[in-house]
């Protein structure tokens, strides 16, 4: 099985000073606004690229624990799953230095070390941690609720 998932950004103006709009082919994005103050400063009216790939990552990585839970027989109540990317300076430019992933899950007759080793599975099989082996540090927190 394979398939294709797009988007589309439009950008007008400078580096700095202009401004663009991201769109995904499901219209979950629609225009969404962004630019250098949504990217790099402190206007939260926009989104940006880092913000888009931490809600992927954390978004396949629920998913791979949840068919993870379920090749083991197992059901989780409730997922979640927060991600914090860092954007970092590189000589003149800039690169994603540290993803750090959070997942907390209720999941009736899991014990925790098994919790651990089926977390640490989901993250080593999600395509978007594969796809980012580059980024020097991507960690995961892993918390079993009761």
């Amino acid at each position: 099985m394979s398939a294709d998932k797009r988007a589309s950004v439009h950008w007008e103006g400078a580096g700095k000073t202009g401004k663009g709009s991201i769109s995904t082919e499901t219209g979950a994005l629609k225009d969404a606004p962004y630019g250098f103050a949504s990217r790099f400063g402190d206007d939260a009216r926009g989104t940006n690229p880092e913000e888009i790939l931490g809600a992927a990552h954390a978004g396949c990585l629920t998913m791979a624990f949840a068919f993870a839970l379920e090749a083991e027989g197992l059901t989780a109540t409730s997922i979640d799953t927060k991600a914090s990317v860092r954007l970092a300076q590189d000589g003149p430019g800039f690169k994603i230095g540290r993803i750090q992933l959070e997942l907390e899950a209720t999941v009736p007759g899991l014990d925790e070390a098994k919790f651990q080793q089926i977390a640490a599975g989901a993250k080593a099989g999600c395509p978007l941690s594969k796809a980012l082996a580059s980024v020097p540090e991507i960690t995961l927190t892993a918390r079993l609720r009761n």
